[in-house]
């Protein structure tokens, strides 16, 4: 069974997703301030968004849906291409490494 979250039909749907990569990071959280409340009388009714930077940080950002901007289509496929060398290096390594216990493992 697939995971769903189920949002309100009076609430606006959300224009990001869970782990969308944006200009400001990655999409780790969102979260929304209905009209009526404190917080939505103080800050805006809408979603808001908690991004990290780059995945080697600890520090979370959070932003309004307007504040936040889209990856350009070659800047997407540039990060992405730079993650998968990045995993091929560490499966190159670890395939030499098991090379090498095997080699030994038949020698000794």
């Amino acid at each position: 069974m697939q995971p769903t979250i189920s949002i309100p039909k009076h609430w606006d749907y959300p224009r990001f997703a869970l782990e969308q990569r944006t200009e400001q990071g990655t999409i780790l959280g969102l979260y929304y301030y209905p009209s009526g409340t404190e917080l939505a009388e103080q800050f805006g009714v809408g979603w808001r968004y908690a991004l990290m930077s780059n995945k080697n940080s600890d520090e979370l950002f959070h932003f309004q849906e307007d504040q936040i901007k889209l990856l350009s289509p070659e800047e997407l496929f540039r990060q992405i291409t730079a993650e998968i060398d990045v995993y091929q290096q560490q499966i190159n390594i670890l395939n030499r490494k098991l090379t090498a216990l095997t080699q030994g493992t038949n020698n000794g």
